[in-house]
């Protein structure tokens, strides 16, 4: 059952449905969903699929493709292919042969066939620019983990494959939504507080979401997952980068050094905790983070994109970091202990906050301007003493700023006295260094809403967590 997806997979049926060959590349981290998607949109629809292997010489992936193509060919007589000249010339063929009215060709995992002196790139280049691209009836659907090489060497590329692509696809994490639906499917009965703790340590990532187990808590199925001997994400950080990037060392760093001020870092700042050059060898690596959906860049209200900052967002990298990363051992109920300490509510306020961030739409949705202008963005003051910050601003066309609070509280968020003081100092200065002349409402999302008191009446927009649902 294919939960989401439906934007993807209206552009998959697109290309699939256009009276020109078409050559798309799907990319996003592991365990999002790729492969997954590809082979449920198309099902037996295949011309010729093939499937790289990690870490390999070239002969094992020419041996590798041989038997796919006898598994898919056994009636075609053929010599094993000495290059990747060659195996394209083979497929070639069997396109030619086919009755089929789409051609469709499916790679998987593309960059593991680009071993050192391979040939493969110049293959493949040799195979669509000069003969797939002037057929008409060709859909060459590639995809792989390694953000670093798709984005670079494929989509990005400078040589023959430039601007070849006929549609790129990034495949994102889940929302919370389609998270629900999966649980749902699986017959598991969550409400949205145990969800969106959920999400807070796993982020969308539908593969993690399948481990998820029915009559356990949030907690619990944390503790099992994360913590526990043969939990399914032991080891599965490493893992993560060494197979999405080259020199993965270096990625590492930056999300290191990113998860250690929440409120995100400068280029600068970045390359002095990462202790690495501040040069274009820093912005290549951070682009390819961005792209694969670990980091997000957005510039402060009001400032200039040189003004950049970079956030860490992805859930589990934060989660790994914080209670994982240089723990030696674990006992079996590890994360059931750390319940409600000060390090589980200072993650539990960050990681609600950058739930809510990868739900802006659902935000602007609950607030009835889903159909307005907007752009988004995060302030720091520059002058208040106690360094006032609004974690998210919604600046609309309609002469309207919402100022966003987002609380994880256990129960009904309470305004006190202090609080309300923080509030108004942070709206006060940001009307006066901004110099905006536009109205401020302030917006408060919380888990369970607001509870009603003398101060709760200063907020215009009061959103509970189930509005990220929608």
């Amino acid at each position: 059952m294919l939960i989401g997806r439906e934007k993807e997979i209206a552009l998959l049926n697109e290309k699939f449905a256009s009276p020109k060959s078409e050559f798309v590349a799907l990319y996003g981290r592991r365990r999002i969903g790729k492969t997954y998607l590809i082979r449920n949109v198309f099902e037996n629809k295949f011309t010729f699929k093939l499937t790289g292997l990690a870490q390999v010489n070239l002969q094992e992936q020419l041996t590798n493709f041989d038997m796919a193509m006898q598994d898919q060919y056994p009636k075609i007589v053929r010599e094993n292919p000495t290059n990747w000249m060659k195996a394209f010339q083979q497929i070639k063929q069997i396109i030619e042969s086919s009755k089929q009215k789409k051609k469709i060709i499916f790679i998987d995992e593309l960059p593991w066939f680009d071993t050192a002196h391979s040939g493969f790139i110049p293959a493949l280049e040799h195979f669509w620019n000069s003969w797939a691209s002037a057929k008409k009836d060709i859909l060459l659907l590639v995809c792989g983990s390694a953000a670093s090489w798709m984005i670079n060497t494929l989509i990005n590329n400078k040589g023959g494959l430039h601007n070849r692509i006929t549609q790129k696809i990034k495949i994102e994490p889940f929302t919370l939504k389609e998270c629900d639906e999966l649980l749902k499917h699986k017959k598991i009965a969550l409400d949205n507080y145990q969800l969106v703790q959920l999400y807070m340590a796993l982020g969308g990532i539908p593969f993690y979401w399948e481990a998820i187990e029915k009559g356990l808590s949030a907690s619990q199925n944390i503790n099992k997952i994360c913590f526990e001997a043969n939990g399914l994400l032991i080891g599965e950080f490493d893992n993560l980068f060494k197979s999405l990037f080259t020199k993965a060392e270096r990625h590492e760093a930056i999300i290191s050094a990113l998860a250690k001020k929440s409120k995100g870092l400068t280029r600068e700042e970045i390359s002095t905790g990462s202790m690495l050059a501040n040069g274009g060898g820093l912005t290549r690596l951070l682009n390819e983070l961005e792209e694969s959906g670990f980091i997000r860049r957005y510039v402060p209200f009001g400032k200039k994109s040189r003004n950049s900052l970079y956030q860490l967002s992805d859930f589990f990298s934060l989660f790994h970091i914080k209670f994982i990363k240089n723990q030696k051992t674990f006992d079996k109920n590890h994360w059931l202990k750390l319940i409600d300490s000060p390090k589980h509510r200072a993650w539990s306020g960050y990681a609600f906050e950058q739930v809510c961030l990868a739900h802006v739409p659902q935000i602007k949705k609950a607030l009835g301007i889903d159909g307005i202008e907007t752009e988004t963005s995060s302030w720091k003051s520059v002058q208040a003493k106690d360094g006032a910050q609004i974690d998210l601003v919604i600046d609309r066309r309609d002469g309207v700023i919402n100022l966003c609070e987002m609380k994880f509280s256990i129960s009904p968020f309470i305004i006190d006295k202090k609080y309300d003081a923080e509030l108004r100092n942070k709206i006060g200065a940001f009307k006066t260094e901004t110099r905006t002349k536009k109205s401020l409402f302030l917006t408060m999302l919380t888990t369970f809403g607001l509870q009603v008191n003398t101060y709760s009446g200063n907020v215009q927009n009061d959103l509970k967590m189930d509005v990220l649902f929608k």
